[in-house]
Parts: structure tokens; C-alpha cells; sequence
């Protein structure tokens, strides 16, 4: 467990004054903030605010990962480096779209079309090469659809050819959900980052609690097929800490924002653990926030569509603004009280999702 402790203890420094240093770095070289206008009006004291904080989430947890396995001369695997891989890769992505607001002065970035052609490339290797590298007959991604373990429903009953294309549809499909939900929850001070900090802790317990029962170490009908688990807790651990560091210059009043680097970053890395762990359909109960803010937005555009072509092209809202805690600033409440009511309800939904994977465990894994 050294693995873990260090990962998070040097990315949890990073964080801390990694981004001290990055805010005075971002306010000499102007990379500030640009607020859409169309928001809540409190919202436009934080123009000039330095952005691309994500860029030391990033680096904190490359480098806790890295430093653990130093310090411990202990080799990576496959199923981390991969995890960091698309943490990276897509979150490039984000710092291209941070970086186009930042040069071109505006609140908007990349085109969507762009964005998304960015997101599918890094998906799509990440994909295929987690169906590679069998170890023990195992790879670090499976082709069954998964929820505390595999299920049933297997993508490759059709064929390699045919499963592989399902597998990486599938797998594109998580990671644009995931990354996506976490980019529309990074809209208030701290938000994002307390709630990430929160579900990436627990897939530090799931991991941990998969390798104490892996088939690899356990003979049990109910072991867990998983390739790397220990070393996805230290990934895990260390993205983990980088939040908390950071988000002791995010919180309220905000120093520094993490951008799409951030945000697209930690959605990928999420989708990465949840696949590597077997828990794909689990993550959206441990992300419930993510899954509420993306379905306000989906709500609100689905119902405008709708009215407005019902009633004469006038189109009705549900909400006032999404994401949805922009609607409630509107209906008067304290940035800080939407926060941290948030962070209560992604606390209930972790502790929920937690509860699920040892509740089957219990009922079926410990007879």
C-alpha cells in the first residue's frame, strides 16, 4: 500500500503548490478567464480569473504515479499507464480549446466538431490497446458490458472484427459521457474538483478491494478478473490528491480554474477506471452529479426543441439556465451553498455506488 500513500501524498503537493506557482505564472502571461454572457451576473467578477489549471491536476497525477513506482522500484503496468494515457491525451484536447479562448479573447474554444474529433482519436487508440497485453489470459479492458464485475452481454460473440468495433463505440461513448459531464459540472468554485476528488477516492477503495480479492491470489467462483488493480488504486490515488490540492486554491472564492483541461481530463480518467475495473455501468451512479448536470442540459434542449416547434417557433424552457446549479443562482442562492449541496448529493451518490459493490459481494461473492 506504500504505492498508494506516495502517489497521493506527491500528487496531493503538486496540487498544493504546484498551483500556487501556476496562478502567478497564468496573471503574467494573461491566461485569464472569459465568461459567457448569458450566465448568472455574479459570474462576470471572475473574467481575468487564470485558467488551464487542469495542467497541474494532470501533471500531479502523472508525476504521484510515477514518483510511487520510483520510490518503491516497482514497475508500472499496462492498465495505469492506459488510465494515464487518455487522462493526458483528452485532456489536450480541453487545453486546445482553454488555450483558443485564451488567444481569440472569447468564452467559447474549439468547434464542437473539432473537440470531438480530438476526444474519438485518443478514445479509439486507448480502446484497442486495452484489448491487448493478456496477462494470465486477462486484458486490461474486457469486451463484456460491466457493472461491479462482467456481465452476460459480451460484444464479441459477433466476431473479432465486429467486437472490437463495439468494443471501441462502446468505449467512445463512455469516455464522451464522462468527460463531457464533468466539463458541464466545472461551472462554480470548487464544484468540479471536490466532486472528482470525492469519486476518484472511491475507486481507490474499489481497487484496493479487488485486489484482495482477485482471482490472481483468491480461489474463489466470485474473484474479481481484473488485471491491475492495485496499481489502477494508485492511479486512482494520486488523481485523487491532485484534486484536493487543488482544490484548496479552487474553492471559494476561486484563485484558478481548471478549463477544459481539467474537466475533460478527469472525465476521461474516470471512464479509464471504470472500464479497467470492470465497473462501466457502476460509474454513473458513483458520478451521479455529472450524470444530473448532463441531463439538465439535455432536458433543456430537448424541451426547447420540442415547444418550439409545437408553438409556433416560441420555445419554452424547463429551467431558467443549465447547467442546473446555474439555475438555482438564478432563483437566488449563494454560489457556495449551490456547491456544497452538490457536493452532498455526489457524497450520497458515491456512498451509494459503494454500497452496491460491496452489497453484491456480500450477497452473492461471500457465500
Amino acid at each position: 500500500m506504500k504505492l498508494i500513500l506516495i502517489g497521493a501524498l506527491v500528487a496531493l503537493t503538486i496540487g498544493l503548490v504546484g498551483t500556487r506557482y501556476f496562478i502567478s505564472l497564468a496573471k503574467r502571461n494573461g491566461w485569464g478567464q472569459f465568461v459567457r454572457d448569458d450566465g448568472p451576473t455574479s459570474h462576470h467578477t471572475k473574467r481575468g480569473t487564470p485558467q488551464m489549471g487542469g495542467i497541474v491536476i494532470i501533471t500531479g497525477s502523472v508525476v504521484g504515479y510515477a514518483l510511487a513506482h520510483l520510490f518503491t522500484w516497482s514497475a508500472p503496468t499496462v492498465s495505469g499507464m492506459l488510465v494515464l494515457f487518455l487522462m493526458v491525451g483528452i485532456g489536450f484536447v480541453g487545453f486546445l480549446d482553454d488555450w483558443t479562448k485564451i488567444t481569440r479573447e472569447r468564452s467559447l474554444g474549439l468547434r464542437s466538431s473539432q473537440k470531438l474529433i480530438g476526444q474519438t482519436v485518443v478514445a479509439v487508440i486507448f480502446a484497442i490497446l486495452a484489448t491487448k497485453f493478456p496477462r494470465g489470459g486477462i486484458t486490461p479492458a474486457s469486451y463484456r458490458i460491466s457493472f461491479v464485475r462482467d456481465t452476460w452481454f459480451d460484444f464479441a460473440f459477433h466476431g473479432t472484427v465486429i467486437g472490437i468495433i463495439l468494443f471501441v463505440l462502446w468505449a467512445n461513448l463512455m469516455i464522451a459521457g464522462t468527460s463531457n459531464g464533468v466539463n458541464l459540472t466545472d461551472g462554480l468554485d470548487g464544484q468540479a474538483s471536490g466532486a472528482c476528488a470525492m469519486v476518484f477516492g472511491a475507486y481507490v477503495l474499489i481497487s484496493v478491494w479487488q485486489f484482495n480479492q482477485n482471482c490472481q491470489f483468491v480461489s474463489s467462483s466470485q474473484c474479481y478478473d481484473v488485471r491491475d488493480p492495485l496499481d489502477l488504486a494508485v492511479v486512482a490515488a494520486s488523481v485523487m490528491g491532485a484534486c484536493f490540492g487543488f482544490l484548496w486554491w479552487n474553492a471559494s472564492p476561486a484563485q484558478i480554474f481548471m478549463g477544459d483541461t481539467g474537466s475533460l481530463g478527469l472525465g476521461a480518467a474516470l471512464a479509464g477506471l471504470a472500464i479497467m475495473t470492470r465497473t462501466e455501468l457502476l460509474v454513473p451512479i458513483l458520478g451521479g452529479l455529472f450524470v444530473l448536470e448532463t441531463l439538465s442540459v439535455m432536458l433543456q434542449v430537448g424541451y426547447f426543441k420540442y415547444t418550439k416547434g409545437s408553438n409556433g417557433g416560441v420555445g419554452k424552457r424547463l429551467f431558467r439556465i443549465t447547467p442546473i446549479h446555474h439555475h438555482f443562482e438564478m432563483l437566488g442562492w449563494e454560489q457556495v451553498t449551490v456547491t456544497i449541496r452538490f457536493w452532498i448529493i455526489c457524497g450520497l451518490c458515491v456512498a451509494a455506488g459503494l454500497g452496491l459493490f460491496y452489497a453484491e459481494w456480500v450477497v452473492v461473492g461471500g457465500k
